[in-house]
């Protein structure tokens, strides 16, 4: 099961605050994978960064880490053998995973009147990236906690509670919300065997793909006026969390959802 790290107390305690743990993050090149795997440099982690396309994202991410406690693999998990080559070269090199970063995800845009080669194509994209792949990730982390414990770190939306605020990201709402119940069916499921289950539901997040999100809202800055706070969230607030959670000191929030969204969407 996990350990009781020690309790936090200044910067020293957070370098520290990960020591002897194994952290994967996928989609680690760009936004929040890239803004967590850069959190945790000086926790005293060993990380896997995995990448898609953007090697040198995930490159410059783990460029703050002292020799041989990071390490990058590249995997297309838009592909059926993507998630179980990433998982097994993760293992190959780690030898054990302790957190695993569900962060990696598509969003692409299908209207309901398109045809239906193009609906299938949205809908296949966003259902094996980030369904599919995510329960394969699932299934291989559980198997492997169950032998000692181990967390698991969903990166949700509030797209899979509320509904995408556009009606072309009817796919990327629904892939979002199938993950999010297969990882409450495991918080329940295997709590006894110390498997915690984490879900964090971001609102607007200041990344390339809320960029794209806000092009049918009328721009970046109707975008921001739809917001309590008038702002995105941070990719480094998400990379704080995760790290609170990554932690162990959090046991008893295992199952829950997390909202990050500025007062945005309060329920």
């Amino acid at each position: 099961m996990d350990s009781a790290p020690a309790p936090l107390g200044g910067a020293a305690a957070a370098a520290g605050e990960l020591s002897g743990r194994t952290v994967l993050v996928t989609g680690a090149s760009a936004g929040i994978g890239q803004a967590i795997v850069e959190r945790l440099a000086h926790s005293g982690a060993r990380v896997v960064a995995h990448y898609n396309s953007h090697p040198d994202g995930a490159r410059g991410a783990i460029a703050g880490y002292p020799d041989g406690s990071a390490h990058l693999v590249g995997a297309d998990l838009s592909t059926p053998e993507g998630a179980s080559t990433l998982w097994a070269e993760a293992i190959a090199w780690a030898g054990r995973i302790d957190v695993a970063v569900l962060n990696a995800a598509v969003m692409p845009k299908v209207d309901f009147h398109a045809s239906d080669e193009e609906w299938d194509a949205a809908l296949d994209l966003a259902l094996q990236v980030n369904t599919r792949s995510q329960l394969t990730l699932i299934r291989r982390a559980v198997a492997h906690f169950v032998e000692g414990g181990g967390s698991l770190i969903g990166l949700s939306s509030w797209a899979a509670q509320r509904g995408a605020g556009s009606a072309n990201l009817v796919g990327y709402s629904a892939s979002k919300a199938a993950t999010a119940a297969a990882i409450k069916t495991v918080a329940r499921s295997y709590a006894s065997q110390g498997v915690l289950a984490y879900l964090i539901a971001p609102g607007v997040v200041d990344t390339q793909m809320s960029a794209s999100a806000s092009e049918d809202r009328g721009g970046r800055q109707a975008f921001l006026d739809s917001l309590a706070m008038r702002e995105m969230v941070p990719p480094s607030e998400i990379a704080e969390l995760v790290a609170l959670l990554a932690s162990g000191r959090t046991r008893h929030l295992s199952g829950a959802t997390i909202d990050v969204n500025g007062a945005s969407y309060i329920r």
